[in-house]
């Protein structure tokens, strides 16, 4: 892997962990693109890291607040979205995998585009996010689960399940950026554990290419935080909707998966 290439999928992976529109599908759609395969299970690990740390920088009082005080309702909300996922994983991890294989993306990122294009019209619902409740955060969960499909967007799922649930559209996305933490720290977790399994080569870890693709991950992550904030509350997901629907017909056409 080049330093061009690792920058390249570093901002690919910060823009689209955030953004609506599917990091594992885009991923995937460049990998399949550009025929990369050796060490993008390390480079994964270490931009997934990377993405883990605006979210924390974004989010530092409320994630302090977390960790000084780990028995409140926050907590039990994160649990719970998290839950769903976890089980998901568990128990549909086979046919998780034949997904990754067959040419599923861009029906993944057509239900994506939908659920963008609805959530869009829906009215923002009353509840902040100190007022979410145990089933809001089950309902969005849910949601959360679903977005193990490659091409469905984990914040656009998750933020069309709070919104859906009656909660008002910024204090959703909030919601689901803090969701992100759990969800990203246990993608890193399952990735490491491959890496350790000695599937891949540790030593690339100490490589410039990396070291690249960390900083680019890192920053287009928090520049796509800072983004998503903006295009919520403007109720503007719509446009993200048409673009992924460009690409969904381009992929069927062209068969690039």
């Amino acid at each position: 892997m080049t330093i061009f290439e690792a920058i390249i999928l570093g901002v690919l992976q910060g823009f689209t962990e955030f953004l609506p529109i599917s990091s594992s599908g885009h991923l995937l759609l460049v990998q399949r693109l550009f025929g990369l395969e050796e060490g993008l299970l390390t480079f994964s690990v270490v931009v997934h890291i990377a993405t883990f740390i605006p979210v924390l920088v974004v989010y530092y009082d409320r994630v302090k607040s977390l960790v000084r005080n780990p028995l409140q309702k926050m907590t039990l909300l994160l649990f719970l979205g998290t839950l769903p996922t976890v089980i998901a994983a568990l128990v549909f991890s086979d046919f998780i995998d034949e997904l990754f294989t067959g040419n599923f993306l861009a029906w993944g990122f057509i239900l994506t585009a939908v659920i963008m294009i609805i959530t869009d019209k829906l009215k923002d619902g009353p509840k902040n996010t100190d007022e979410i409740t145990w089933k809001d955060a089950v309902a969005v969960g849910l949601m959360q689960a679903v977005a193990i499909i490659p091409g469905v967007s984990r914040s656009g799922a998750t933020i069309f399940g709070g919104v859906v649930r009656g909660v008002e559209r910024k204090s959703a996305l909030h919601y689901s950026f803090l969701l992100s933490i759990p969800a990203i720290a246990g993608a890193t977790v399952l990735e490491l554990r491959h890496v350790f399994a000695g599937h891949t080569d540790l030593d690339m870890i100490f490589t410039l290419p990396v070291a690249a693709g960390f900083l680019a991950a890192m920053v287009s992550g928090y520049l796509a935080i800072k983004l998503m904030l903006r295009i919520v509350a403007a109720c503007r997901l719509r446009y993200f909707a048409y673009y992924l629907i460009v690409v969904s017909v381009l992929i069927l056409l062209f068969e690039v998966v």
